[in-house]
């Protein structure tokens, strides 16, 4: 789901990319995505940059962070369905109708999701597969995948990441709420054993509502349910890092929180080195979901999380894009099932050029726009992209925006003259593709 934890990261080297965007052939009128063609239109918004990542699949890489990260949360719910093989390829209606949102939700425009044509997109979050997988009977799955939404660039932005989405449900009736209870006790008795701190919120409140065609009782229960199963997994995860003992427990901050397709719904945070780290977003599944998906007589809970987050703590991986390396420096620092510190090999000097423009008179020029181009010139050696100025000419009422782009690469040192090519590219397409006016 769009759920509000997440994490976005930047492209491969050269040669991946390259290699990966030879499976890909785009004309005016069609892509050929995995030997199949799909025709485009006028809302078309997907760059050759993020076709490439499609066959990559990051988070089934051995010894990858992703991979072992995925795997340590699997061993966690052993009698949880593992999926992790789905096609990113959703139509919107499954990507957004399927799961309540409203037709107005920002998530569906253009400037937020990739779209092939305006009957095929690449999936925001895998909670685009969450009814097709629960009208297959599952009723307990984590299913982890790629997922894309446009976006800007900096240190911890980037148009692809990796989410798992986890969902369990139970019969809305006796036989379930007994299920439901005695899951919870045993949980429950877990954790107090256990060195950790828990600050709460009401399972259900007015602020934070049962559905309608819930019952209070079982909604709280479900809702239990979710904190004291989500609370052992933080445990998990974070336990060892953080070293926790009766002096220093691990705390876990539960809050309120709104999403289209849970209700009650919470957000969650970890103190981490001194500060609260938002970790995962999660609720009770909007009851709407579960009779689109032909169980009615179900109740149950979800949660996503973003991999990258995740990661980025555990390893002490300081920047998104090294989890796209294949530079054996960063490689060779992991095995399968080990959690270890990354050492960081480098840090090359940036690169700073500005580029500023007249947006065109007849079209609102987005950021992600800009950003999307730049991603397809520059790729991963761009570590940010920062706006600096803007305003609109009194008397013309054209808008005038200046753009920094922060040139650095992880591996090596770029010389002037390479990033005044790169960056003489990024004018000339701003020009061609964008229309504005240089100034």
């Amino acid at each position: 789901m769009l759920w509000a934890a997440r994490i976005v990261l930047t492209r491969l080297t050269s040669p991946r990319r390259v290699l990966g965007a030879r499976r890909f052939i785009s004309s005016s009128d069609h892509i050929e995505i995995f030997g199949v063609r799909y025709p485009t239109d006028a809302i078309t918004n997907v760059t050759p940059a993020i076709l490439a990542k499609l066959p990559l699949r990051l988070h089934t890489v051995p010894a990858h962070p992703l991979n072992t990260l995925r795997s340590l949360i699997e061993s966690h719910y052993p009698d949880f369905s593992h999926l992790s093989s789905l096609s990113p390829l959703v139509t919107p209606y499954k990507n957004f109708d399927e799961l309540s949102f409203p037709k107005d939700h920002p998530g569906r425009a253009v400037t937020d999701s990739y779209y092939i044509n305006k009957d095929l997109m690449l999936r925001t979050h895998t909670s685009a597969h969450e009814v097709e997988i629960f009208r297959q009977g599952q009723d307990k799955f984590l299913l982890t995948a790629d997922v894309y939404r446009r976006d800007e660039i900096d240190g911890s932005h980037y148009p692809v990441f990796h989410q798992m989405e986890g969902a369990r449900i139970f019969s809305a009736d006796a036989s379930g709420l007994k299920e439901i209870k005695e899951d919870n006790e045993r949980l429950a008795k877990q954790l107090a054993m256990s060195n950790i701190v828990i600050e709460d919120v009401p399972h259900i409140s007015p602020t934070n509502p049962v559905q309608p065609t819930h019952d209070p009782k079982y909604s709280e229960a479900v809702a239990l349910n979710l904190k004291l199963s989500l609370n052992t997994l933080i445990l998990r995860l974070f336990g060892s890092v953080v070293g926790t003992s009766k002096e220093n427990p691990l705390r876990v901050r539960w809050i309120e929180s709104y999403f289209p397709f849970t209700s009650p719904s919470f957000e969650v945070e970890v103190f981490f080195q001194d500060k609260w780290l938002e970790i995962l977003g999660c609720g009770v599944v909007q009851q709407a979901t579960l009779d689109v998906a032909e169980v009615p007589n179900k109740i149950g809970w979800a949660f996503g999380l973003g991999l990258e987050r995740i990661a980025m703590i555990l390893y002490s991986i300081p920047d998104i894009r090294l989890f796209w390396s294949t530079d054996p420096r960063f490689l060779s620092q992991f095995e399968d099932g080990k959690i270890t510190t990354f050492k960081p090999y480098s840090k090359y000097p940036s690169c700073f050029k500005d580029v500023s423009f007249w947006s065109p008179k007849d079209r609102i020029l987005h950021e992600n726009d800009f950003c999307d181009l730049v991603r397809d010139v520059a790729g991963d050696i761009v570590e940010d992209v920062e706006k600096i100025d803007e305003f609109v000419h009194p008397k013309t009422g054209r808008t005038s925006t200046c753009f920094r782009i922060n040139y650095r690469s992880m591996d090596r040192s770029l010389s002037n003259e390479e990033v005044n090519a790169i960056q003489a590219q990024v004018v000339s397409r701003l020009k061609d593709q964008l229309g504005v006016e240089i100034r």
